[in-house]
């Protein structure tokens, strides 16, 4: 009996996708119906030509060029099965720009499907899971990471943490788990950076839900911190280039970063709560904003305490707010990165964002029910069914809103010239931004196009010494071309 326990437990992953198949099919239809339309859009010239294009890492499968995937950093980036997914990809579809779309939609399937089960074990509640699974699925932050091929490692990386935690997120874990966990984490690992956070995470559940002594805990995430470490100091190294991007925030201190972090993070908040213009870049202030900070850092602060007090009750409420910091914290610059904001850097921390919502709008409805119609019209009188099924008109109404903006975004990524055209109305000052949209422009064989854009840019933008240098490079290409 044992024996057989052991061969099925890998599979378990698999036992509970096919225990839940309505709800999943569902959220199926939903990922499938929002972002099919993707299989038509072209690649864009924002890293795709880097990682996918021009990249003769994913044109072979000889063993030396294999050497290579497992062993060379692209576009500062070590992420080996990233670079397998494009090398798999392009035997199957060439430079068909809708196959490498494809798999990025079918890889955001698995990742709400991860993030139903995950939240609804951890809720307990399916109509928690299922709402959290469609707001993630269908949110307008999460277009940049879903149609943009370059962010395959977002997508993949975040298949393998939520697999991961999907094993690790227990009060008791077998061996055989603990076992399908680290190999799960360690594929995060090798997709992208930000898995480095998911030994906090599964600490802070020990510790916290779990009840794991602190020692404990801490003993228990020793060999996935230092891999995670080894995996960071990695990445660090390869961060050699400050090509791209917003650098206006180079040069800051950590105090000075952590300033501005707390205006962006509120920032992200009000994102996923009321989102509005979306954008491929965004140009936040980092000057002249003592009034913003003051006010968000005393809101983090409160929220600090309030999180704290309910976790006291309610441990959960503390670990997925800690969760949704810890997911944030590699992309807050501590470690220097060319951009402050991007949506893509949402992809993960709205799962938990979003858990805390729906489980505080249910229990906020069960307590209405309880104390107003219940203490009015009797027990006898009122539906078990009330609390559902308003629940489930208030997630819907939320559902349609985002996917309307969803679909409206969506289109602005069909090829690099209508993404840099919309986000040149959105933020004209970045000259990166000016610079793709005439190399957009020159693709085209319209070089008299590009050639003026990029002498606005000189004049209107302000671009720094490495911007001005690319900037003139190209204009004395192109105009020699002439």
């Amino acid at each position: 009996m044992t024996s057989r326990k052991r061969i099925v437990l890998p599979w378990q992953l698999w036992q509970a996708v096919k225990s839940q198949k309505i709800p999943l099919i569902s959220l199926a239809l939903v990922v499938l119906v929002s972002y099919g339309v993707a299989v038509t859009f072209d690649f864009v010239n924002w890293d795709d030509p880097w990682y996918v294009i021009e990249n003769p890492l994913i044109k072979s499968w000889q063993p030396e060029n294999l050497q290579q995937v497992a062993t060379k950093v692209v576009t500062r980036n070590y992420a080996p099965l990233t670079i397998l997914s494009f090398l798999i990809d392009h035997t199957l579809y060439g430079l068909w720009a809708g196959g490498y779309h494809l798999t990025n939609v079918l890889l955001h399937l698995v990742n709400v499907v991860l993030a139903y089960l995950l939240v609804t074990r951890l809720s307990g509640n399916r109509l928690v899971g299922w709402a959290t699974a469609a707001v993630f699925a269908i949110h307008p932050v999460q277009v940049e990471t879903v149609v943009w091929i370059s962010s395959r490692k977002g997508l993949l990386s975040g298949a393998f943490i939520l697999a991961s935690l999907w094993y690790w997120l227990r009060k008791e874990r077998t061996l055989e788990q603990n076992t399908c966990g680290f190999v799960c984490f360690i594929g995060a690992l090798l997709s992208k950076a930000l898995a480095v956070v998911v030994p906090a995470i599964v600490f802070c559940y020990d510790y916290w839900v779990a009840k794991v002594p602190f020692r404990e805990a801490v003993k228990r995430q020793i060999f996935p911190g230092c891999c995670a470490l080894l995996l960071l100091v990695i990445t660090m190294l390869a961060q050699t280039s400050e090509l791209g991007g917003v650098r206006d925030h180079f040069g800051m201190s950590k105090l000075e970063l952590l300033s501005v972090d707390s205006v962006i993070m509120s920032k992200y908040v009000q994102m996923l709560v009321w989102p509005q213009t979306r954008s491929v870049l965004y140009d936040p202030p980092v000057t002249g904003i003592g009034g913003l900070v003051l006010l968000a850092v005393v809101c983090w602060l409160t929220a600090a305490v309030l999180f704290m007090r309910m976790g006291k009750r309610e441990p959960l409420i503390l670990f997925a707010g800690a969760t949704f910091v810890l997911l944030l914290l590699p992309v807050l610059n501590l470690f220097p990165i060319t951009t402050l904001m991007n949506d893509r850097y949402l992809y993960l921390p709205c799962i938990p964002f979003f858990a805390l919502f729906f489980s505080g709008v249910y229990q906020i409805l069960e307590r209405l029910k309880e104390r107003v119609l219940i203490g009015y019209y009797g027990r006898q009188r009122v539906s078990g069914y009330l609390v559902p099924a308003v629940f489930g008109i208030l997630v819907l109404a939320l559902i349609s809103r985002f996917s309307l903006q969803t679909e409206q975004y969506l289109g602005i990524w069909k090829n690099g010239l209508s993404l840099w055209q919309y986000t040149s109305r959105q933020v004209p000052q970045i000259p990166v931004v000016q610079i793709q949209l005439a190399n957009s422009y020159h693709q085209q064989g319209d070089s008299a196009r590009a050639v003026a854009i990029l002498r606005q840019a000189l004049r209107d933008t302000h671009p720094d010494r490495l911007d001005q240098s690319r900037i003139e490079q190209k204009l004395n290409d192109w105009q020699s071309d002439d």
